[in-house]
């Protein structure tokens, strides 16, 4: 597996984060699972264990490849682009 190199090219410091919960979930009405952290933009999204997966869409709809987990306790980044933990 080659290494991700998407994060040495994101913001520094990252940016801060735009909300403090999906707020695409709450103008549909439901709830996150869990939170994740755009660390190009600031976008704070839910996982694909939530229904809407708004972290995906976004990354879909932006291509930011990297988000970070926004939970308590959790210190880990997705990259979408290259599918592995960073």
């Amino acid at each position: 597996m080659k290494p991700c190199e998407h994060v040495s090219a994101l913001p520094r410091p990252e940016p801060p984060p735009g909300s403090d919960t999906c707020l695409e979930c709450v103008a549909a009405g439901t709830h996150p699972v869990q939170l994740r952290l755009c660390l190009e933009c600031g976008h704070v999204a839910c996982c694909d264990s939530s229904p809407l997966r708004h972290a995906t869409q976004h990354y879909e709809e932006t291509g930011h490849p990297v988000m970070r987990t926004f939970e308590p306790g959790e210190d880990w980044r997705w990259c979408y682009e290259d599918q592995q933990l960073t």
